[in-house]
């Protein structure tokens, strides 16, 4: 009788290829949930904008030009919260005044947004 040659795959060599498969398996879904959190803070950055636009907006359509200084306060925008900081400055043309915007997550420093427009009296 003449001796077979077994076939199939060793046990290291299964264990190998699982290892490989568990690897990419993590790089995958590392990558997945980093495009992930980038979406949720474009969409965070985005709203965040729209509520300084907002904001510039107001002043924009108000009667009378803010007075110069700084104001903050809190806007829901959507499903979030958020905070905005107004910093109204003197322009050389007092028919002017200078808007500097910055928009938060309630608790945090970092701005999510920042918008510097230009408010006028000047009639429409």
């Amino acid at each position: 009788m003449c001796a077979r040659a077994e076939r199939g795959f060793t046990l290291l060599e299964v264990l190998v290829a699982l290892a490989i498969v568990a690897i990419a398996f993590a790089a995958g879904s590392k990558a997945v949930l980093a495009g992930i959190d980038g979406a949720a803070a474009l969409r965070s950055r985005t709203v965040a904008l729209w509520v300084a636009e907002n904001r510039l907006a107001e002043l924009t359509v108000a009667a009378a030009l803010p007075p110069v200084g700084s104001s903050s306060g809190t806007v829901r925008q959507g499903d979030s919260e958020f905070v905005w900081e107004q910093e109204v400055s003197a322009t050389p043309n007092y028919s002017f005044r200078r808007v500097d915007l910055r928009v938060f997550t309630p608790g945090s420093r970092h701005a999510l947004a920042r918008l510097t427009g230009y408010v006028s009296n000047v009639p429409r």
